[in-house]
């Protein structure tokens, strides 16, 4: 610890948005890696109650997903299911509208690790610059610069460069945490819709008869009404 600290103070005053930078990199990627941990472990257990259940019983999916209102899967099937009698368009715009809204959220700390990623290497680099200036602005070349200045200058072009490589590994931790992130999201953006697509077919094919109902010479739907 007290090697990572005498690096920092090394680095000089550019190291300290770095290490902001790190700070909030690990722990957004901790509450990332909780959030997804939570979804990850419960929503196929959801998605099988809730669509067994719809096969029967609407209100029962409906109470199964209500439970389940603190995961995102929870909320994008709870969305049409507390609708009465709606047609399938509108138990589809539902679904849609959710999962919008539930995208949103699971993208939550993406604008962070994309400025994390792009700022820390030109931090790290400003602080090696300013540090060769100071570096170069200590020495007396036209003196004739003693050995023992060769090694201070050394050493400090060595403390310089300690910006760079901190800069670059907070980007690379951060790319690495985003690139993730993107890739569950985007699996999960699939399942919603296969699985959003499942109920719609549930309804329509279970809990919704179209029943031709003359009225001042149109033919409208009607949805069924089951118990």
């Amino acid at each position: 610890m007290s090697n990572l600290l005498d690096l920092v103070v090394k680095g000089g005053p550019v190291m300290i948005p770095i290490v902001g930078f790190s700070v909030a990199t690990v722990a957004c990627a901790l509450e990332r890696a909780w959030f997804w941990f939570q979804l990850l472990s419960q929503e196929d257990r959801i998605v099988h109650d809730v669509l067994e259940a719809a096969r029967y019983n609407l209100d029962d999916a409906r109470t199964i997903a209500e439970q389940a209102q603190h995961l995102p899967i929870g909320r994008f099937l709870l969305a049409p299911l507390k609708l009465k009698q709606p047609t399938p368009e509108t138990f589809r715009l539902a679904m849609e509208a959710a999962g919008d809204r539930e995208f949103v959220q699971m993208r939550k700390g993406d604008k962070l690790l994309e400025t994390t990623v792009a700022v820390s290497p030109l931090l790290g680099l400003l602080g090696t610059v300013t540090g060769l200036i100071a570096t170069f602005g200590n020495l007396n070349i036209g003196g004739g610069g003693t050995t023992e200045q060769a090694s201070r200058a050394a050493a400090g072009i060595g403390e310089a460069l300690i910006t760079t490589a901190a800069g670059m590994i907070v980007a690379i931790l951060a790319l690495l945490v985003f690139r993730l992130l993107v890739t569950l999201q985007a699996r999960q953006m699939d399942y919603f819709s296969d699985v959003g697509t499942e109920l719609e077919l549930i309804y329509r094919q279970v809990w919704y008869e179209p029943a031709l109902v003359e009225s001042d010479g149109h033919i409208t739907p009607e949805p069924a009404t089951r118990s």
